[in-house]
């Protein structure tokens, strides 16, 4: 039943992707697009609402008494935000600093339905403790318990806290009371309004698509208006080609007070999602690949393969978050096959919810990224400075 209502929800999800995007036409995709405009209205006003009663303190923020570093965005999905949390994470980290990361766990597995109603019914404060993905020295959850960022961060900073939990002040608690931390990192916090304190703003822009068609969700993938990029204290331009003048510009007229900063994604080796054995990136080159992957915007990471001298024969694409099973990647396998690939290899987020296999007739990898600044490596180290120094 639950596969039965996640293939529903995936389903419906990649239809209205592809009616947002116009790339489905005719009489039903402009209704469902009229539809969804009116939806649009009405979320920003909501949006507007929330923000303006947080501002007039009707709704009332908490403070924790220790730095607070708020990462996310505008839109939904596909900026590379886990690889910059990352990032910060570890430079942090390097400068001294205790840091959490405090994550909602995006599609991890809920605590118990029953438990969730009756503190509703009885409108009592919950109090589980948030679910440790990392108590800093070792990866305690699966990637379904802890959701795929979750986990990946864990898996990538042996020595860094993190923590999954809705109510992301009660694990900034937990954080400081437990474990001593002094910096609380909120994975996509840009909108929970709810913690602040001494805190600072990172906002990432995609470059390759900004702000999408520049409608507010549902009609468009943004989940406030661009004019609020104003809040923000440093702004990253992710997956940059170096040529992003006219996009500087209008975060310029948007915010003329935040350093910016021009990312990539940069390739570092190449992993056997079963084994652990690590490759060159060279190991790519000249071989005939095929990509699987379920993420929000899979064409930049079917382009790195190519670039990296790969011949893409064969590429399957699933919903973002989409939890893989065994059947799945067996038909993967058998078309990659007819293709004459010699490899498979999918990203390392995608590869942390891959099933255990029986078979393997093909080398199954996945391709490990990090943040490159290629623009503002001044803007990136005074933020880092005036967090640590403050």
């Amino acid at each position: 039943m639950r596969e039965q209502v996640r293939a529903w929800t995936e389903a419906v999800e990649t239809f209205v992707l592809d009616v947002i995007s116009e790339r489905r036409r005719g009489k039903r995709a402009a209704l469902t697009r009229f539809g969804l405009l009116l939806l649009s209205l009405l979320f920003e006003i909501a949006v507007r609402t929330r923000r303006f009663l947080y501002n007039v303190r009707i709704l009332r923020d908490s403070t924790l008494g220790v730095q607070v570093i708020a990462v996310g965005n505008l839109t939904v999905g596909g900026t590379g935000k886990t690889p910059v949390v990352e990032k910060f994470a570890r430079e942090l980290q390097d400068q001294g600093r205790k840091v959490a990361i405090l994550s909602r766990g995006y599609r991890s597995k809920p605590p118990p339905l029953g438990r969730r109603l009756l503190n509703k019914f009885l409108l009592r404060e919950d109090r589980t403790p948030p679910r440790v993905v990392s108590d800093g020295r070792s990866l305690l959850l699966d990637s379904e318990q802890a959701g795929d960022e979750p986990y990946m961060l864990a898996s990538n900073l042996k020595d860094v806290v993190v923590l999954v939990d809705k109510d992301r002040v009660k694990s900034g608690r937990y954080a400081i009371q437990k474990y001593g931390c002094d910096t609380l990192l909120l994975d996509d916090g840009f909108q929970y309004w709810k913690l602040r304190g001494r805190r600072r703003d990172i906002v990432l822009v995609d470059g390759q698509l900004p702000f999408g068609n520049d409608y507010l969700l549902p009609r468009g993938i943004l989940r406030e208006p661009p004019a609020h990029l104003a809040r923000a204290s440093t702004i990253f331009i992710t997956k940059s080609d170096g040529k992003s003048a006219l996009l500087r510009s209008r975060i310029i007229q948007l915010n003329a007070s935040a350093g910016i900063i021009e990312c990539v994604h940069n390739p570092m080796y190449i992993e056997d999602v079963f084994t652990g054995e690590r490759f060159n990136l060279d190991f790519v080159e000249g071989r005939q690949v095929a990509a699987i992957s379920g993420i929000a915007q899979p064409e930049s990471f079917e382009e790195s393969l190519v670039r990296l001298g790969g011949k893409l024969v064969y590429a399957k694409r699933f919903a973002d978050h989409h939890r893989f099973t065994q059947q799945e990647l067996l038909n993967a396998i058998n078309r990659s096959k007819k293709r004459q690939a010699e490899l498979i290899i999918t990203t390392q987020k995608d590869a942390v919810r891959f099933p255990k296999l029986d078979r393997r007739d093909l080398p199954i990898l996945f391709m490990r990224v990090e943040i490159k600044i290629i623009s503002g490596a001044k803007d990136f180290q005074d933020c880092v400075r005036q967090i640590c120094f403050r």
